[in-house]
């Protein structure tokens, strides 16, 4: 498998083992109702710190993880303060905050990130997933980290978030419209996924029939891209028509093409009912043609998330929301939607699901 180098890495690879087990100290006055840690928790203090404090409670419990972690622009000024005792790292908490000039800032953000990936994964259950919001900056590299600690073929999806939804008058050469969520599994094949309603569907099915059930008719002759009987030669065969006679696909000028599905395929729909003869004009002629009826589904239709999210809040939304509640936006460089996060919670997150969110 391909790695990631940074410079620290064999000083932090281990690190979330060292970092020690620290309480957490209840705020009766800063809470709601009976102080308890088995309920809703808000944790102040270094993430680092507040992840290893989680484990004894919620080592495998959580079942969906959303972070937000520095995005590494050169203008945020963030700090390492990880403790690590090695002479460079050390050189490294001397040196802070972590800005533009620095040249190791990328190899600094991965050393930080390292331990608290290691810390959530740990955390995850077996069908848990995290969801991570990140740009251009670090992109490429958290993908990289993410496929070391929690296995490359646990990447789900790299989703992309419409963050802008207004011209940018900047003079830049490009705008940067987008963030992306990275999207990683503690064990893909044990996660659950859950689908979009999506109402629009039945407008695929415009006919109704004597019960009132919406269904559309395809045509069972292959249309378009490998659709020759040489691209699936045991697609073709002939079918008998209502009058007795044989069917061959064949498309209008005259090349044998293949029928959608195989002889099992067709066998299904005979038996259902669903094969459905019409009289159509063919090459100057009167002809029977086979359609499969396809009912709409019984229950409300769904689809599965797309990885593009474009119809979520925006920043400017975002915004707009914190000068409601704070009176100012200046809090956050990129605030994130309650819309973005519930996206990610209603695509994961299962009923009375444990989930965290970091920042």
């Amino acid at each position: 498998m391909t790695e990631l180098n940074f410079k620290g890495k064999e000083f932090v690879y281990n690190h979330h083992l060292s970092v020690p087990f620290r309480p957490l100290v209840m705020h009766d006055d800063k809470g709601i109702g009976e102080p308890s840690l088995n309920g809703n928790l808000v944790i102040h203090g270094d993430n680092l710190h507040a992840l290893k404090a989680l484990l004894p409670l919620y080592a495998g419990k959580v079942d969906c993880i959303f972070i937000d972690p520095p995005y590494n622009t050169g203008n945020e000024n963030w700090c390492y303060n990880d403790n690590v005792n090695a002479p460079m790292i050390r050189e490294w908490l001397d040196s802070n905050p972590v800005g533009a000039e620095d040249g190791l800032r990328h190899d600094k953000w991965c050393a930080m990130m390292w331990p608290r990936l290691r810390m959530l994964h740990e955390l995850l259950a077996d069908h848990g997933v995290i969801f991570m919001t990140v740009d251009d900056h670090e992109a490429h590299r958290l993908v990289d980290i993410c496929s070391e600690v929690f296995g490359v073929d646990n990447h789900v999806a790299t989703f992309i978030w419409r963050k802008v939804d207004s011209p940018n008058d900047n003079k830049v050469a490009i705008t940067p419209d987008h963030d992306y969520v990275i999207c990683f599994a503690r064990d893909i094949s044990a996660a659950q996924f859950k689908r979009m309603a999506a109402p629009s569907i039945l407008k695929a099915y415009p006919r109704k029939d004597d019960d009132g059930r919406p269904y559309r008719d395809r045509l069972l002759k292959k249309n378009g891209r490998n659709s020759l009987r040489r691209d699936r030669p045991t697609m073709f065969f002939p079918l008998e028509d209502p009058d007795g006679n044989d069917v061959l696909p064949i498309h209008d000028n005259g090349e044998e093409a293949r029928w959608s599905m195989g002889k099992k395929g067709i066998a299904k729909h005979k038996a259902a009912g669903t094969l459905v003869w019409k009289r159509i004009e063919k090459l100057g002629s009167e002809v029977w043609e086979p359609y499969t009826r396809e009912f709409a589904p019984t229950e409300d239709p769904t689809r599965p998330f797309p990885t593009i999210w474009a119809d979520v809040d925006t920043m400017r939304q975002a915004k707009a929301m914190l000068r409601r509640m704070f009176g100012t936006s200046d809090l956050f460089d990129t605030p994130k939607t309650v819309k973005l996060v519930a996206r990610a919670f209603e695509i994961a997150a299962r009923k009375d699901a444990i989930v965290l969110g970091a920042c």
